[in-house]
């Protein structure tokens, strides 16, 4: 399969840093590309590379990126919470866009959080070269995810993340909005994997 990995460089303030890409296809082939957004915040893109089949399938370039913070991109566990925003990662995204010089037409999936990030992006900087916006498992009711965020910062604070209602309100959550599928495939197993490596993100925002 056509992939190509790399990295373009990210200036925040005075600093510079890395968002790695990997882009499955050819993006000189006249199709226009997918770009996908993954969940979290916090998590890496590996658990979305199921969406590699849009290329198998109609030969369309998929861009699948770990957003700062995560996976492949660059780490920074000293940032103080109020760093890590949406704004951050809009711009994150509107940068990896121009590098790879496909501002002026793509297409956009965002999963869970990067549907969030996906609307906010679109509702903000509305994208003349966007043609398709495609927002998967996003929470529709803002307040309804705020109770449930507020009970599991709760427990994290108390360090009573080993309670039976943390526990059973955490996989009643995963098993009905993040995979239905029993076990869990390697691939997300994996992206959860890398939340706990470096957590940063996750509990910053």
């Amino acid at each position: 399969m056509n992939s190509t990995t790399g990295t373009v460089d990210f200036k925040v303030g005075n600093e510079t840093y890395q968002t790695w890409y990997n882009v499955v296809g050819d993006l000189k082939s006249g199709k226009r590309p997918l770009v996908t957004l993954h969940g979290g915040p916090g998590m890496s893109h590996i658990y979305m590379i199921s969406h590699t089949e849009i290329y198998s399938l109609y030969g369309i370039p998929v861009i699948f990126y770990d957003q700062l913070g995560i996976g492949k991109s660059t780490h920074l566990r000293d940032k103080p919470a109020e760093f890590w925003t949406p704004e951050l990662f809009i711009d994150e995204l509107d940068n990896l866009l121009g590098q790879l010089g496909i501002g002026s037409d793509f297409d956009l999936l965002g999963h869970s959080w990067g549907g969030m990030l996906a609307a906010d992006y679109v509702a903000q900087r509305q994208p003349p070269g966007l043609h398709r916006l495609v927002i998967s498992s996003s929470p529709p009711s803002e307040q309804l995810w705020k109770r449930f965020k507020e009970m599991v910062l709760k427990h994290e604070r108390e360090g009573t993340v080993s309670s039976t209602e943390y526990q059973a309100a955490i996989q009643v959550f995963m098993n009905k909005h993040t995979c239905q599928t029993i076990p869990w495939p390697e691939e997300l197993i994996a992206a959860f994997a890398s939340v706990e490596e470096d957590p940063t993100v996750s509990n910053a925002m």
